[in-house]
């Protein structure tokens, strides 16, 4: 069993950042690839970015290319989400998940993911 607990959501104006933070209990967390998705009032969730078990490869939606940074701390059990040149259109509830199979494979698509968070909203203000 995973659980996940995001932090550091907020209310940022546009051009701002904010880093996201997603902590893991378990042993499982430094065998497991994680990502990052949001969700947008009245849109599906949408894969943000992930992050490889050793941190060395990464991946990124189009849309946040250049503005967002995946990291991970695997003796602290945590993955972060450094944003920045935020705008309005990224705000969302932002959920980390853990993919526990390691397995790179298909790391943008949900139903690789094993365990959810609960969401962190990150709101832009323009």
């Amino acid at each position: 069993q995973v659980q996940l607990v995001e932090s550091g959501g907020g209310l940022v104006q546009a051009g701002g950042s904010l880093r996201l933070s997603c902590a893991a209990s378990g042993r499982t967390f430094s065998s497991s690839v994680m990502g990052w998705f949001r969700q947008a009032p009245g849109k599906e969730r949408e894969f943000v970015a992930a992050i490889s078990t050793s941190g060395g490869v990464t991946g990124y939606a189009d849309s946040v290319k250049g503005r967002f940074t995946i990291s991970r701390d695997n003796a602290k059990n945590t993955v972060y989400l450094q944003m920045i040149s935020l705008k309005p259109e990224d705000t969302a509830v932002f959920y980390c998940a853990a993919e526990t199979s390691g397995n790179w494979y298909h790391a943008k698509y949900e139903y690789r993911y094993d365990y959810w968070g609960q969401g962190t909203q990150v709101t832009v203000s323009s």
